[in-house]
């Protein structure tokens, strides 16, 4: 007598069981195929807030970095970036943009992002207002030490 299987449970596919596996699938597919945004501090990286500019009398005065304060240079205090970090600052109200180099922490008042050089201020059209909306995007990390 030949053997005969019988399976001790009835397996039956409903409808919900395919839905469900289709619908599994499809999630994977699309999860494995759409992009992360870049890691903090790296090429991409975006934040948005607002910015500020330093006050004439921080001139000379040292930075979290060691180095003195000079209006005129294109540098911008962030909370968390690491200093040579190059970022793009964009003023959301214009459209004005400036590089500028992380040389400084803060600005330590909540809602701000970074807080710029009077000539990168000016760069974007703030000196006016003194707060305004921007975007900040890192177009160079800083070197690995």
């Amino acid at each position: 007598m030949p053997y005969r299987f019988t399976p001790s449970l009835p397996v039956t596919v409903t409808r919900a069981t395919k839905s469900i596996a289709i619908a599994s699938v499809v999630a994977l597919c699309l999860s494995s195929c759409a992009s992360s945004a870049p890691a903090f501090g790296e090429k991409g990286y975006t934040e948005e807030g607002k910015a500020s500019y330093y006050a004439r009398k921080f001139q000379g005065r040292k930075m979290a970095n060691g180095d003195p304060y000079r209006r005129g240079k294109l540098t911008a205090a962030h909370k968390t970036l690491p200093f040579g970090t190059k970022v793009k600052v964009t003023n959301l109200q214009t459209n004005e943009t400036v590089k500028v180099k992380i040389t400084d922490r803060g600005p330590f008042v909540r809602g701000r992002i970074v807080d710029l050089s009077e000539s990168a201020a000016k760069r974007v059209g703030m000196l006016k207002s003194g707060v305004v909306p921007v975007k900040v995007k890192v177009v160079k990390p800083a070197k690995s030490k």
